[in-house]
């Protein structure tokens, strides 16, 4: 994976799940990571496992739905290292109900992370990005954002908003900036966010840190702009 070489990446959500797996593969294959999350004991846990392992990589505490926290973000990330060349957005929250039980709270906070995080990401690192006249956001959606099922409405909703967002950037900046975008759409996944669903298929956080490590790799005149991955069993 000689393209991804050196490239500086900051991944949300960074403390387990996706973003941990993502972070400890980017690292092997020779990125400079950035991992951010809210919980800083298990980032320097999760450092100390990847400098073990050869790799190079450096943290910072962060609630995504903080502009503030995520300008700090990318503004040490450029301290580091000087550049950014990939945000992998991937902070996000799942507290499915049916609408009916109203529970308006998880709503918001649904909203708050899942779209406003990802909207205060794009707004740190872009005029970085498009100063470098490069980069590569990546955004996590979810099979959620192809299709709605009883109770996944608001959750569905945030992740459709999340594929908007980056065909936005897309067509925005990928003619202009040379920043290229990438939507990841995982159907079922063994992470922590999804407990109750514990004995469906689930594929291992490994192969969406696998798609977003091809996603990155691929020339800089190619945009991979959407993968979907799923587990081979499950039928929506």
């Amino acid at each position: 994976m000689e393209n991804l070489k050196s490239k500086v990446v900051i991944i949300t959500g960074a403390s387990s799940g996706i973003g941990e797996a993502t972070a400890k593969l980017l690292a092997k294959k020779g990125a400079k990571v950035v991992l951010a999350a809210r919980r800083k004991e298990r980032l320097q846990t999760i450092i100390k496992e990847i400098e073990q392992e050869g790799g190079e990589a450096v943290s910072i505490q962060t609630d995504v739905v903080s502009p503030e926290d995520m300008q700090e973000m990318a503004q040490f990330a450029v301290k580091q290292y000087g550049r950014i060349d990939v945000l992998v957005n991937n902070a996000g929250i799942m507290p499915n109900s049916l609408l009916n039980e109203l529970k308006v709270h998880d709503w918001d906070q649904t909203i708050d992370v899942n779209i406003k995080g990802v909207l205060y990401g794009i707004a740190a690192v872009l005029p970085i990005m498009r100063e470098q006249q490069s980069g590569h956001i990546i955004n996590i959606s979810s099979i959620m954002g192809h299709k709605v099922i009883p109770t996944t409405t608001v959750y569905s909703a945030t992740k459709f908003a999340v594929r908007a967002i980056a065909e936005g950037i897309r067509q925005e900046e990928s003619p202009n900036s040379n920043i290229r975008s990438t939507i990841i759409s995982p159907g079922m996944t063994a992470t922590s966010v999804l407990p109750e669903y514990e004995d469906y298929p689930s594929i291992s956080p490994n192969s969406v840190a696998r798609a977003i490590a091809y996603a990155i790799n691929e020339p800089d005149d190619a945009g991979v702009n959407e993968i979907v991955v799923r587990p081979t069993l499950q039928s929506i």
